[in-house]
């Protein structure tokens, strides 16, 4: 299958955080939108791995996505080597994605800033044709394949971003989405530790800075993104 955007995240609930609207916007454009994890978040503090894999398949029903999996790398001790590399790199090659989406490039969790480097080194590494890579249980090698572009969404820290992709018609389905991790995020009932992702203003502060970034740009919310290369236009009226 040959998707048109694949998303990186370094656990379960990053690309829905990160870059859900813009997400559910491709997809409602005809978009073949592909998600993969990196972890399966089995450290955090609130839930177990078990209940996010389950967490993760119900927010990808709501943005729509075609396809999701996960690596299972080691939630906080994955490393951006050649083992992990040629693993991204096979993730690559078989969804053959124009446009990749990963982690921020800074931010409070040491996941993000690793996930971000190793996934941007996989997408340069995968042009390269002598890197040879094979799925398991295939018998053919894989082609050489890079992607076109890549972009960092924002996640913790306040980035300044490169471009502001328009989400004022899907901000509700982001917010659906990362709710769907009900045992990550604010629920009053809940009798779990308390964390910095679970009070109400932290999911607030992500709609907050959708609804900022949006009036920068003359819209009603919008989603960031730093980017690898200059942002190119084909004209002056392109912009909005």
């Amino acid at each position: 299958m040959k998707l048109d955007i694949l998303v990186f995240g370094a656990h379960p609930d990053d690309a829905e955080l990160g870059a859900g609207a813009t997400i559910a916007k491709e997809v409602a454009n005809g978009k073949k939108v592909g998600i993969v994890d990196l972890t399966r978040g089995e450290l955090g503090t609130r839930g177990s791995a078990e209940i996010r894999d389950k967490e993760a398949a119900a927010a990808a029903d709501i943005l729509g996505v075609v396809v999701r999996e996960n690596l299972e790398f080691a939630d906080g001790f994955f490393t951006n080597d050649k083992k992990h590399q040629l693993e991204v790199i096979k993730m690559i090659r078989k969804y053959k994605p124009e446009t990749v989406l990963c982690n921020a490039i800074e931010d409070r969790h040491i996941d993000h800033a690793k996930g971000s480097k190793l996934v941007s080194d996989a997408c340069f590494l995968s042009g390269l044709i002598k890197i040879d890579t094979k799925i398991d249980g295939e018998e053919n090698w894989q082609e050489a394949w890079r992607p076109k572009l890549v972009h960092h969404y924002i996640q913790w820290k306040n980035l300044e971003p490169d471009f502001v992709v328009d989400v004022s018609e899907f901000i509700d389905v982001k917010v659906k989405a990362i709710m769907a991790y009900s045992s990550q995020f604010y629920d009053p009932k809940s009798k779990e530790p308390e964390t910095p992702i679970s009070s109400k203003n932290f999911i607030d502060s992500v709609v907050y800075r959708s609804r900022d970034l949006g009036r920068m740009i003359g819209i009603a919310y919008g989603e960031g993104f730093t980017t690898e290369r200059f942002v190119a236009v084909k004209s002056l009226d392109s912009l909005i």
